[in-house]
């Protein structure tokens, strides 16, 4: 684990010295170079995860395929979609935009002397152990991403913006970075605030995103893959996964549900709210609305007109029916 820790920082100052820190000189932009290494981090973190995507997912989707590739310009802009967050465009984004808010916010409560709640030390000598520790956060997190989902379908405004990421009829390991811009912003506020409030360690934190990053991206694959009855239940799989993108409309399972199989990494959620579906078949991908017989809704088929048809959703210019899923 040394050895491997020690290859990372030698490959993190490599990428740094060579790239970044070059770029920084160049525009004047020297006073940022603290953050720009630790943005480093990230680049490099997006960069290994990108690798796994291709070397492992990929052979996974190319062994057993739910579905043959028929629309190779929606996963080319999947495609852009992952590179622009997995390869921090997005964090870069929000550091200029939405950091100085959060350092004030934060610094402000910290005054008033609020404090971080510190959950891995609620159990000195166990919680403190940092697999314990990073199992305990990784349910909290899950557990916020389950009902930040659950609201994603839940409100007209919510799943204005949502549906980019269920607009997708040819869902691959590509397709879990899908997501309107304004939606990840808020979802990211949502994890940072958390994130403060139990007082993850940084470490921690980035182990978190990346393990629940691959684990999505996984999820997504278009691979006839599952984990059998129990493991379902332990990990989302594929399999599972690929029901709550369903495009089938089953009015049984219509109303304020509005959807199943939420949950991230855990299905526990899905199973004590009764969300969860299980020893479900492969089906299609998308939106009803999308069908000719549902009223062949346009969702956009490049980056930027899906972002702006999310807006409009939003706005409600853009009137023509609901497309919620309901299975």
């Amino acid at each position: 684990m040394d050895e491997l820790t020690q290859l990372f920082d030698e490959a993190q100052q490599w990428l740094f010295e060579h790239l970044l820190q070059p770029l920084l000189f160049k525009f004047g932009m020297a006073s940022m170079i603290e953050d720009a290494y630790a943005g480093s981090m990230w680049l490099l973190v997006g960069i290994l995860e990108i690798v796994l995507l291709v070397v492992v997912i990929g052979s996974l989707q190319r062994w057993r395929p739910v579905e043959q590739v028929t629309d190779r310009q929606q996963i080319r802009v999947d495609i852009l979609y992952t590179l622009i967050y997995r390869l921090g465009l997005f964090r870069v984004a929000l550091f200029f935009l939405v950091q100085p808010f959060w350092d004030t916010f934060f610094g402000q409560a910290h005054v008033w002397g609020l404090s971080p709640l510190h959950i891995d030390q609620v159990w000195p000598g166990v919680t403190d152990q940092p697999w314990v520790s990073l199992v305990i956060y990784l349910l909290i997190f899950d557990a916020v991403d389950y009902l930040y989902h659950r609201a994603q379908h839940r409100f007209d405004w919510f799943w204005a913006l949502h549906s980019v990421h269920h607009s997708q009829r040819q869902m691959t390991m590509w397709s879990d970075n899908r997501n309107h811009l304004l939606d990840s912003v808020l979802r990211d506020a949502v994890l940072v605030v958390v994130s403060q409030l139990i007082g993850v360690a940084p470490a921690q934190f980035v182990l978190i995103v990346v393990f629940t990053q691959l684990v999505e991206s996984f999820s997504h694959a278009n691979v006839r893959l599952s984990f059998g009855r129990w493991g379902d239940r332990l990990l989302v799989s594929p399999r599972f996964h690929r029901h709550h993108h369903s495009i089938a409309i089953e009015e049984s399972t219509a109303g304020v549900r509005r959807g199943s199989n939420f949950s991230v990494l855990f299905p526990v959620w899905d199973i004590l709210c009764g969300t969860g579906r299980f020893e479900t078949p492969y089906g299609p991908t998308g939106i009803h609305d999308q069908l000719p017989q549902a009223g062949a809704r346009d969702y956009g088929r490049g980056f930027l007109a899906q972002q702006w048809l999310g807006l409009k959703r939003l706005v409600g210019a853009d009137k023509r029916g609901g497309g919620r899923p309901v299975t």
